[in-house]
């Protein structure tokens, strides 16, 4: 079995332990790969593949060592001045990613949320104003940057290379080193890889730390790769998987290969009398010429064991039960002498007969020893998997395409989802021992992902209700589902309201979301659209399934879409075959499909599917608002671009039924999705914002708002009028 140490018995300091640091590093470097994009937490966004090992950092970390009583004695000396102008000594800021207005406000009056009725009447309750548009990673930015998305340059999850017209991940960029030496079948690379994060921006929490304030942050989206600052970071959303997607999953199956997998891959096996032989599969290995992707074998013995199989990898077996997870199994990926990369992953069992069926989860990061640095200081990954256990480390853990593929059913993706919040929840209070002063932020995932999934119980006409879908369906315990989350929610405040507040106002506690949720019943095909009214042409014999705009005429195509958020114009001298010239040709085209788009109506429903479509150069201000989608379409609840747009594929009509597990979302008109803003003190300010949030922590602790922050801070009632 797992050899690491017994956890219960691993308790050493946070401090020293990241003052000692890591001893080795291992990094993934950018290569190509063919390319899913995102329409959801996990459809597998390709960015990095190959392998290179670094081992600096074991001089780092002795430098580290020999250093930290100096850099102990300094921060504690600017330390007794950096409360000074304070009005709080702690700032803690749980955000539950997701949580949608009407539902608390209606489980409060039913009283099912009580500890955040306590604290709402303790201290207040709003709806919190969100970002155009109101998407996961571009709300996040704001918080953590204080600016709207033209300051930090996040539109969306995906964004468009105008000169190849794919989709690029907008967050971040890898390269692979540009030094390396061959040596026989082998190539050493000579410096790093390139991970650069394009979020611009400084979060307010570096801000905090240039004037001395400890900061924990825990799993806030757009993290990664983690930043220095004066505390501790566990980077989110965007953290690939150990292939360089945004998760890949593995369907094992004696069954024939079905259609392509969004999200994962079918691998078909073969059953030798009770011994099913596979690989894991895993990054491609640069080290070695010619090596292709490094693989580790597994076999799987049915009823062998103490359950209904016995799994065998890496000379470790675990028992493995239908419909039981396994717990997070160590893969060792061998690139060549003495250069070994670790993943980890959860086996799911499914069945053996007829047919043997085996899920795999995305390979994750290994958090003890990570292929690419997932926290700053890098050894805090490393701590926090010691003391309490492997952890999922993929940016977008939850696997909802497997959900969506129908592979794994709703059980299996609902245990996912709690138990990573488990993790979470483990990491979070780790935090909060460990930050008595300053700010400590943590983002909980399990809001969005399973109001994602299970939105369709809520609304018996749903298309993807499955009564709907299913004639001889019962109801289920799932129609309780997101009821039960929230509940749970409501005992995680209550458990950190018992940790914080201790009556003295010392700690101020906000329960934030970063946007609402709405049903998504109808999907809008916005290239359709174009084509319908003549800003789209397609090539003859254009391909109906070819994806990524392939079949787009592009010598005679004004405007197209891509991805969640928006449109974008063929510029000339912009895009790779523009035609529309920028000035007042632009302008007027950006006029026209506004006024035609805004107010459009769903023909089945007779429902306002549009509320509005606005220009880019309205909505946002900064410096990089020219890589912003030109138009942002704002849907009416129920609505949303359709899936095929999202990845450039085109459809035959404009509107489409969604009868997929992801039933519910939150790409609307920003006016129609609040997010909740909960506060242990009274919060005076009118219509607060996401973006206020950051500017607020400042101010409370007596640090100078930045000029360019376009937040300003709440208005909060500290000390004893609180």
């Amino acid at each position: 079995m797992n050899k690491r140490p017994n956890q219960a018995q691993f308790r050493i300091p946070v401090r020293w332990f990241l003052g000692i640091g890591a001893l080795t590093a291992v990094v993934i470097a950018a290569a190509p790969e063919p390319a899913h994009a995102y329409i959801g937490p996990g459809a597998g966004f390709a960015i990095a593949s190959s392998l290179i090992v670094i081992v600096w950092t074991m001089i780092l970390a002795m430098l580290t060592l020999l250093l930290w009583p100096i850099r102990w004695v300094i921060r504690s000396i600017k330390g007794r001045k950096a409360f000074s102008k304070a009005r709080v000594r702690r700032l803690v800021i749980l955000g539950l990613d997701g949580m949608e207005p009407s539902l608390a406000e209606k489980f409060m009056a039913e009283g099912k949320l009580p500890n955040l009725r306590m604290l709402a009447e303790k201290g207040c309750y709003k709806k919190l104003g969100t970002v155009t548009p109101p998407l996961s990673p571009v709300a996040w930015s704001s918080f953590l940057t204080g600016v709207n998305p033209g300051k930090h340059n996040i539109y969306d999850f995906l964004n468009s290379d105008r000169r190849t017209y794919l989709p690029n991940l907008s967050s971040v960029s890898i390269h692979a080193p540009t030094k390396t030496i061959k040596l026989g079948r082998y190539t050493i690379p000579l410096n790093k890889p390139e991970i650069r994060l394009l979020r611009k921006g400084k979060p307010f929490w570096n801000t905090l730390g240039e004037h001395g304030i400890f900061t924990s942050v825990i799993r806030v989206p757009i993290t990664w790769p983690p930043e220095k600052c004066r505390g501790v970071v566990l980077s989110a959303m965007c953290v690939p998987d150990l292939r360089g997607t945004q998760g890949l999953f593995s369907f094992y199956s004696t069954r024939p290969a079905g259609p392509e997998r969004t999200g994962g891959e079918q691998i078909v096996v073969k059953r030798e009398g009770d011994i099913v032989r596979s690989e894991l599969v895993g990054p491609d290995n640069s080290v070695k010429e010619g090596a292709g992707a490094m693989r580790v074998p597994f076999t799987v013995e049915i009823g062998k064991g103490k359950a209904d199989a016995l799994l065998t990898i890496d000379d470790e077996s675990y028992d493995l039960k239908i419909g039981d997870y396994t717990p997070w199994i160590i893969a060792k990926f061998k690139a060549g002498p003495g250069v070994t990369v670790n993943g980890i992953c959860r086996f799911l069992l499914l069945s053996v007969k007829p047919e043997f069926e085996l899920y795999v989860t995305p390979i994750n990061l290994d958090p003890e020893k990570p292929a690419m640095p997932i926290s700053f200081p890098t050894a805090y990954s490393t701590y926090l998997a010691k003391r309490y256990g492997s952890y999922a480390t993929l940016g977008l853990a939850e696997d909802t395409w497997a959900l969506n593929e129908e592979l794994i059913d709703d059980d299996a993706f609902l245990e996912q989802c709690v138990s990573i919040d488990n993790e979470r929840e483990k990491q979070f209070f780790d935090a909060l021992e460990n930050t008595r002063r300053g700010l400590c932020v943590c983002v909980f995932d399990g809001t969005d992902r399973i109001q994602h999934m299970f939105w369709r119980y809520l609304e018996p006409h749903h298309p993807a209700h499955p009564r709907n879908l299913n004639p001889d369906y019962t109801p289920s315990r799932h129609e309780k589902t997101i009821e039960d989350l929230y509940t749970r929610m409501d005992k995680l405040v209550g458990d950190t309201m018992s940790k914080v507040l201790n009556g003295d106002g010392d700690t101020m506690l906000m329960v934030v979301s970063d946007h609402g949720f709405s049903p998504f019943r109808r999907g809008i095909d916005l290239n359709r659209w174009l084509i319908e009214n003549g800003y789209m042409k397609l090539k003859p014999d254009a391909d109906p399934n070819a994806k990524f705009l392939a079949t787009v005429d592009w010598s005679r195509t004004r405007a197209y879409a891509l991805g969640l958020a928006g449109m974008f114009i063929n510029q000339k001298g912009r895009e790779a075959q523009g035609i529309v010239e920028p000035g007042a040709e632009m302008k007027q085209l950006k006029a026209e499909i506004i006024s035609k788009m805004s107010g459009m109506k769903d023909p089945k429903t007779g429902e306002v599917a549009v509320t509005r479509v606005q220009d880019k150069e309205i909505c946002y201000k900064g410096p990089f608002r020219d890589t912003a989608p030109d138009l942002v379409v704002g849907y009416n609840r129920g609505y949303r671009v359709g899936w095929d747009t999202a990845i450039g594929k085109i459809t035959p009509d404009v509107f489409h039924d969604n009868t997929k597990a992801w039933s519910g979302d939150h790409c609307i008109d920003p006016d129609l999705i609040p997010g909740v803003l909960f506060c242990s003190h009274k919060v005076l300010s009118d219509s607060p914002r996401l973006m206020d949030l950051g500017p607020t922590a400042l101010e409370l602790f007596g640090v100078a708002v930045p000029e360019n922050m376009d937040g300003v801070p709440l208005k909060i009632q500290t000390g004893a009028a609180a």
